[in-house]
Order: structure tokens, then C-alpha cells, then sequence
């Protein structure tokens, strides 16, 4: 037996794949894309009998082979090619024992292909309490499969599916379905035709848009069009597929499966009339959204503050213990300030996916996507719009990677082209110490007026999406097919076990993902800032002592003095200088216009950016504060951090495209610049008109 098995773990969504994958992989996996594509690819490895181990890929969920969007697509593909690499040595067909009818069917179109199958019923801890019966010899010598019947909540059957994976060869790899009774002459035809060929390979090549290995395409279509099958006909016989299977599936079940109703005990149909209803579904929703936000906020502080000062001090441990130098001052000043801008964000991620995790694995999120529907149907969006939009509340980079079920082509473009006005965790700190200097600290019924100012942010940002998918929906003339499925899982329980992987799986595709550009980005930075062409910034030291000769000051003010020549005449500074007439209608100075300019990287970039600029170490955020509220404004006079210009900064950075690594996902994910290029375009000129109206009204 080769030393490694390959298999492929299918299933239709919300059957408990992921608590299968999890049971057998446990840590032991890992998270990518699929050659060539967007689509997530999760494998791992699972430990067999006698030092075997399974390469274990969870594909997407599906409902049959009958793709429908880029997730499916990928299922059918890889069963289709045999000179894959992950092509399945043995296929394991998850199901729900509570919905077994409905699984079946892909099940018995994975065994027309001739992979050996094995079918799981899960969730068998919920038997006794839905009053289901299963005849499993039965059911095994029917479907011509052995069966693991598992309960990932109480760990049973995980080791017989290992033995059986392990022992695959053994398995029948017979049809349970004959599909050439639903038209034998055609099938006998296309039989002729390709001799040494799958009958249901072909089938499905015809029928669908797929790679099929080395086989021409354009002769399948020769043979499928001389056979005088127009496309209205072979869904028809798609159609007599379906019913036949569905015909198999029902006489197995009549004496395999029992189905006792008056002993099921059933909350669910309660519930969804509450979670679902017109008004007061709406009015939960908000109320969990609410609660998350300000735990988020709540419980991340501490962390934060932690990484936050635990880097600041890295960063000058590294300054005085090692020798004076570029290197150190990279280190210092770019390297380690860089990672903190990464790590210190993830506290608020990893609480973010904990509680998407928590209504996900409940079986609540599918009720939101139900709810949500009823209105972003209006605006263009799907109701699985929703989850996007929602986990871009912590980055834009997964949520617009979790576009990728969304089976309209126009939905997702147009759900990625309008994440970004969310309001990110990296736009927090601009928003709190900004809102910390502009907005007074009163209360309105209770609630401080700068709490209210941010969750006021928050909203304008989800409705600047939803109006601006509205609009994209009327300008973009692309033909997609627009329809919504959705499935009402049964309420459970979260396994604490998935939450934690999902949380750790999603924090570190974050940390890995974005936090190789952010860290990119903040070296060169530093680079731009650390050195400047000719006299002014060479001779800075020489300039700056002879301008404040007569001032007397401290050696630390004079070293201040000079640091702050330096950057403005460094290339980052001069940079400044040049855009300075652009932003001073906003109510900017040349320093805020480094800072936009810094956070182009990252947002969060905006406050470290300032603090360098005012020349304050980053661990004293409130003396960064006093020193921001102490600037005045060159032009207009007092304070340069006014409720005019601050108001100004807070539009420009809820509209603003200030982030280089969304315009990069959003590239990879559109497979074209043109959309990223016209994103930051759009939101950039959109942002600064807002500013501007902004500012001179309010001045």
C-alpha cells in the first residue's frame, strides 16, 4: 500500500464537513488557494494504521455536480482529472443524518464516476432526539459503500472512517444508478463514439463547463450537437437524472431509514419565526451586532495595549543594545514598528472570527443570510452579501475573499468593488484619536457623544456600501445568473474545537497574508523617511543648531529640532511638501499629508506616522494627543486639529481606498486591474469631494 493516501472529503454545506475534516486532521492542516484560482483550499493530514497517512482536501461545499459557482466548480474538476495530484484515491461523502435524503444524491453521482466512496452520516448524536432508525446493513449492501456512522460532538466513529479510508481498496466501486434508462439510444451513441471513456464523465462535460483531463473539448461538443441534443434537451435529461436518482434514493431509504415524527422534539420552527421575522429579526440582528462590537472593543484593549508596549520597548531595547547604525535603525525604527502595526491588530481579528465563528457553527448565520436578503436584493447584493460585508468590520483582505460563494458573477464584483467602505479595525485608530481631539466629551441619553460619533462612522460606511452597490447595479451591464439558495441548518451547539481552529486559521491567513506587505511597505517607508537628497538634509544638524542658536535650548529639544528638519526634508518629507497645495483646502498640512500618504500601506500607518513626524516615542499615546491638539494651523491659525478639520479627516478616511493590500487581493480576486485601479479612483475622488465640502462648510 502506497504511503500516503489521497482523499477528497465531500459533501453538501452545513452536513459538518469542517467538524469531520477537524476530527480527522486536527492542527495538522493547512489553509491556501487552488492553482490558478481564487478558491479556498483546506487539506491536512490524518494519521492511518501501520504509518499511512491520508492527504486529506475538504472541497468546497456542493449540493450536486451540477456546478453552479466557482466553489462547485472546483469539486467537479478535480474529480474529473485523473492527472490531478489530488486526484482522490478514495472520496468520503459527508452527510447529515437528518437530511440523508437530500445528500444522497451527490452521493450517487460520485459513485457513477467509479471512485471507491465511503459515506458518512454524521450528526448521530441527534437520532434518538429527531427519532431516526437506520438499518445499516442494509443501507451499505444498497448503496454498494461501507458506512461511518459519526458524532464529531461525542467523538464516535472517527476511527472506524480512519480504518475504512485506510482499507479503501476494498471497497465496490459499482454504480448505484444505471443512467442510460433515461435515454438509452443517446447513450448508446456517446458510448460508441468515446469507447474508452466514462459514460458520467462524458456526461458531465457535456452538460457543463469543466477541464476534462486531455480530451478535446471541441469533439465532445461535435458529438453532443450530432446527436441533435440542444441545450433545452439535455437539461431535460438532467432533469430525468435527477428524478431517477431521487427514485433510487427513495426505496433505499423506505426500509433503510425510520423516521418515528411524534417522538422528534423540534425548537427550530420557534426559533426561525422569531430570528427570521420582519421586524423583530432585524431587531436581534442589531442587538448581536451591537454586543459584539463593543466586547470586541472591550476585550481587545488590554491585549492591544500589551503588544502595543511590548513592541515600543523591543523597539528601543534594539536601539540602545545594539551598535549605532543603518541596520539598527532599520530594525528599530521600520522592522519592529512594522510587525507591531501587524500583530497589534490581532486581538480585535481573532475576537471578530471567534464570534463569526459562534453564529456560524450555531446554524444562526443562515438565518441573517435568509433575513438580509429581503433587502439587498434591492441594492443589488445577495443575501450572502451579508458575511463580506460583515467581516469587513476586521479586514477587508478575508472579507472580500469570503465573496467567493456568491454564485452571481455581478453580486460578488460588485459585493468586493464595495467592501472597502466598511469601516476596518486599521481605521480605528485613526478614528479614536482623532474623535478624541475634535468631538467633546457629553452625553446624549446616556451615551457619549464620541461613542456615538464612532458608531456613527460604522454606519455611514455600511450605507455608503449598500447606496454605491445600488448605483453599480444600475451601471454595470454584465449578464449573470441571479438566484438565492440558502441552507436552514438545525441549531447546535458550536464545537469548541472548530471555533478555535477557524480563529486560528483566519488570524494567521491575516498575519501571513496582509502582514508580508504591510512589513514590505513599512521598510520602505522607513527608507523614504531616513534619507533625503542634498544640503538640507545632510547639513540638517549644522542648519538646525544655526537657526536656534539664540534660543537656548535643551540638548533634547535641540535633538528634536533636528530630527523634525530632517524629515521634512527627507523624501517622504518633500513628498509632503509637494501634495501640501492639494490637501490644505481640506484644512491639511504638509505633515497629515505624510500620514495619508504613509497609510496608503495600511491605514493604521496614519498615528505611528504622526508620532514619528511630532517626534514621540509611541507608547505615550496621550502625550501624542497633547502634542496633535498643541499643533497649529500654518495658514488659517489656531488649532490645526479642529472639529473642521477633524470631521474632514474622518470623511476622507471612511471613503478613502487607503489600503495597497486590498487593491491587491481585489486584483487576484477579479483576475484584473481595471477593477482595483477604478476602486481607488471612484473612492479616492469621492473621499477628498467629501473632505472638502466638509471642511469649508464647517471652517
Amino acid at each position: 500500500m502506497s504511503k500516503q493516501i489521497n482523499v477528497a472529503l465531500i459533501g453538501n454545506p452545513n452536513t459538518g464537513k469542517t467538524s469531520v475534516f477537524n476530527a480527522l486532521t486536527g492542527l495538522n492542516q493547512k489553509v491556501g488557494n487552488y492553482p490558478g484560482i481564487t478558491v479556498e483550499k483546506k487539506e491536512g493530514i490524518c494519521k492511518l494504521p501501520r504509518g499511512v497517512k491520508a492527504h486529506i482536501i475538504d472541497l468546497p461545499g456542493t449540493y450536486s455536480l451540477n456546478a453552479s459557482s466557482l466553489d462547485e466548480n472546483v469539486v467537479i474538476e478535480l474529480l474529473l482529472n485523473k492527472n490531478d495530484k489530488d486526484f482522490p484515491d478514495v472520496a468520503v461523502v459527508v452527510s447529515d443524518v437528518e437530511n440523508l435524503k437530500r445528500n444522497l444524491l451527490l452521493y450517487t453521482q460520485i459513485k457513477d464516476l467509479e471512485i471507491p466512496t465511503i459515506l458518512v452520516i454524521n450528526m448521530a448524536d441527534r437520532m434518538a432526539y429527531k427519532g431516526i432508525s437506520l438499518d445499516l446493513d442494509y443501507l451499505e449492501e444498497h448503496l454498494k459503500t461501507k458506512i461511518a456512522l459519526v458524532s464529531t460532538r461525542k467523538k464516535q466513529g472517527i476511527d472506524r472512517l480512519k480504518n475504512l479510508i485506510f482499507n479503501y481498496k476494498d471497497l465496490s466501486i459499482d454504480h448505484c444508478v444505471d443512467l442510460t434508462e433515461i435515454d438509452p439510444t443517446y447513450f448508446d451513441n456517446l458510448k460508441k463514439a468515446f469507447p474508452n471513456q466514462l459514460l458520467y464523465k462524458l456526461w458531465l462535460v457535456i452538460t457543463q463547463d469543466v477541464n476534462f483531463g486531455k480530451t478535446d473539448r471541441n469533439e465532445i461538443d461535435a458529438v453532443a450537437n450530432f446527436k441533435t441534443k440542444s441545450k433545452i434537451d439535455l437539461k431535460r435529461l438532467q432533469q430525468k437524472e435527477t428524478i431517477k436518482r431521487y427514485q433510487f434514493i427513495n426505496n433505499v431509504l423506505k426500509k433503510g431509514q425510520t423516521i418515528d415524527i411524534a417522538s422528534a422534539k423540534d425548537l427550530r420552527m420557534k426559533f426561525d419565526r422569531i430570528l427570521t421575522h420582519k421586524i423583530w429579526g432585524y431587531a436581534i440582528f442589531f442587538i448581536i451586532l451591537l454586543t459584539i462590537f463593543q466586547a470586541i472593543y472591550d476585550w481587545s484593549s488590554v491585549p492591544m495595549d500589551f503588544i502595543d508596549s511590548a513592541f515600543a520597548a523591543m523597539s528601543e531595547w534594539t536601539k540602545t543594545q545594539l551598535p549605532q547604525g543603518a541596520f539598527t535603525n532599520l530594525l528599530s525604527e521600520g522592522i519592529i514598528p512594522g510587525l507591531g502595526g501587524i500583530v497589534i491588530f490581532i486581538p480585535q481579528i481573532a475576537f471578530l472570527f471567534l464570534f463569526i465563528s459562534v453564529l456560524e457553527e450555531s446554524g444562526y448565520m443562515s438565518r441573517v443570510v435568509f433575513l438580509m436578503d429581503r433587502i439587498m436584493r434591492r441594492f443589488g447584493l445577495s443575501g450572502k452579501s451579508i458575511v463580506p460585508l460583515i467581516s469587513g468590520t476586521a479586514c477587508a483582505i478575508p472579507a472580500i475573499m469570503a465573496t467567493r460563494n456568491i454564485e452571481s458573477w455581478k453580486e460578488r464584483l460588485i459585493t468586493i468593488l464595495v467592501t472597502p467602505f466598511i469601516t476596518c479595525s486599521a481605521r480605528l485608530p485613526v478614528y479614536l484619536i482623532i474623535i478624541s481631539l475634535v468631538i467633546p466629551e457629553g452625553r446624549f441619553i446616556g451615551l457619549g457623544y464620541q461613542a456615538l460619533t464612532l458608531m456613527l462612522l460604522y454606519l455611514i460606511g455600511f450605507g455608503t456600501a449598500v447606496i454605491s452597490a445600488y448605483i453599480l447595479n444600475k451601471v454595470l451591464k454584465i449578464k449573470s445568473k441571479t438566484f438565492f439558495v440558502v441552507e436552514m441548518p438545525n441549531y447546535k451547539l458550536p464545537l469548541p474545537k472548530n471555533v478555535a481552529i477557524t480563529v486560528l486559521e483566519k488570524t494567521k491567513s491575516f498575519v501571513f497574508g496582509a502582514g508580508k506587505i504591510i512589513l514590505a511597505i513599512s521598510i520602505v517607508l522607513w527608507f523614504l523617511a531616513s534619507y533625503g537628497p542634498g544640503e538640507n538634509f545632510n547639513d540638517a544638524e549644522k542648519i538646525t543648531k544655526k537657526e536656534y542658536a539664540n534660543q537656548h535650548l535643551s540638548a533634547e529639544e535641540l535633538h528634536q529640532k533636528i530630527e523634525s528638519h530632517k524629515l521634512e526634508h527627507s523624501y517622504i518629507g518633500l513628498t509632503g511638501r509637494a501634495i501640501e497645495p492639494l490637501i490644505r483646502p481640506l484644512g491639511y498640512d504638509w505633515k497629515i499629508g505624510i500620514a495619508i500618504v504613509s497609510s496608503f500601506a495600511a491605514r493604521e500607518v496614519f498615528v505611528g506616522t504622526l508620532a514619528t513626524i511630532y517626534s514621540v516615542g509611541s507608547d505615550q499615546e496621550e502625550t501624542i494627543k497633547n502634542r496633535m491638539a498643541g499643533e497649529i494651523n500654518p495658514i488659517l491659525g489656531g488649532p490645526l486639529f479642529n472639529f473642521a478639520s477633524g470631521i474632514s479627516l474622518l470623511l476622507f478616511y471612511a471613503f478613502a481606498m487607503q489600503c495597497m493590500s486590498t487593491l491587491a487581493i481585489v486584483k487576484k480576486e477579479t483576475n484584473s486591474w481595471k477593477w482595483p485601479i477604478l476602486q481607488l479612483t471612484i473612492m479616492s475622488s469621492f473621499a477628498y469631494m467629501v473632505a472638502l465640502i466638509a471642511f469649508q462648510i464647517l471652517k
